[in-house]
Formats: C-alpha cells, structure tokens, sequence
C-alpha cells in the first residue's frame, strides 16, 4: 500500500462523513446557525453603542501646528492627525486661497474623503458622497451631515488648528 493509500484511508477514519451527508443541513441546524449569528451581531451592536456612550468622542482642545503655508500648493492638500488623537484631518487650500481643515472621516460609515481639486467638492469614494469645500455641508449622497470641522488660523507663515467655534459645532447638530 502506498503512502497515499494510507493517508486517504486515515483520513476517513478521522472523518467518517460521506461527501453528501456533508451537504445536508437540517432547517433545524440552519435556524440554530441563523439565531446564534443574529444574537452575536446583537450584542456586538451593544457593546459598539456601549463603548460610544461610556467613552465620547474626544475634541480638540488648544492650538495645534500643522505646516507651513508653503507646503500646501494652491488646490493641494495635506492630511494630519493632532497629537494625542486618531482623528484623521484634511488641511485644503482652496483655490481662492482660504484654508480649511475637516475631518477625513465621511459622516455614513467613517471612509476616507479626499478634495477634488478645482471643484470645490470633498468626495467620498464608497457611497458617491459629496460634500462643500467651503462649508463642509452635504453636497449629495447618502452622509446624514456635514463634515466636523476645525477652525484654521495662522501665525505669521505657520498654520495653525483649533476646535471649531460653537456656531459651526451647532450647525453639525
């Protein structure tokens, strides 16, 4: 007897069940399968809402260095995060040579958004989002609010980030 004889007659000596049985499953074990998958996603929802509530969102607090006005061209932009945070910021130079910085999370499900230059438009790649440049608001697609902002500000040839003032926090609701 060969080798592989052997290893195939083990083998089913290990795994007694025949190829159709294999196949067959019960509505019974089906239903089992479904309600113990449903009642994992249930608690995983749970404990995600849990963690939300118990341990907030943590906001900007003070001033932050970004770059210099020269490292962002006209239309560019450059990605950031503040220290201390794992938020990912976007820093843009509009072309009508404003700074504004936004979180890089889209609002429906955290992708990552980047700015189209020359448009005006921060687009989200995995819905078809599309959100102002200017404002940060919802442009089109399924986001249900505007892109969280910073408030840009400079210090002779420094840009500089703070939290965003209370009107524009009210405005993200």
């Amino acid at each position: 007897m060969s080798k592989e004889d052997n290893l195939n007659k083990n083998w089913k000596k290990d795994f007694p069940i025949e190829k159709q049985q294999a196949t067959n499953v019960s509505r019974r074990d089906f239903a089992k399968f479904l309600t113990l998958v449903s009642g994992g996603l249930m608690v995983g929802s749970g404990l995600v809402a849990a963690k939300a509530y118990m341990y907030p969102k943590e906001e900007v607090e003070g001033e932050h260095f970004v770059c210099k006005k020269e490292e962002v061209p006209l239309g560019g932009t450059r990605a950031f995060v503040i220290d201390g945070s794992t938020i990912p910021y976007i820093l843009i130079h509009l072309e009508t040579g404003e700074f504004k910085a936004y979180e890089q999370k889209c609002t429906h499900l955290s992708c990552s958004v980047f700015y189209k230059p020359g448009t005006g438009i921060i687009h989200c790649p995995c819905h078809e989002g599309s959100f102002d440049a200017n404002t940060g608001d919802v442009i089109a697609g399924p986001p249900p609010r505007a892109l969280p902002s910073l408030d840009v500000f400079f210090k002779g040839n420094d840009i500089y980030v703070k939290a965003a003032t209370a009107m524009q926090q009210a405005k993200l609701g």
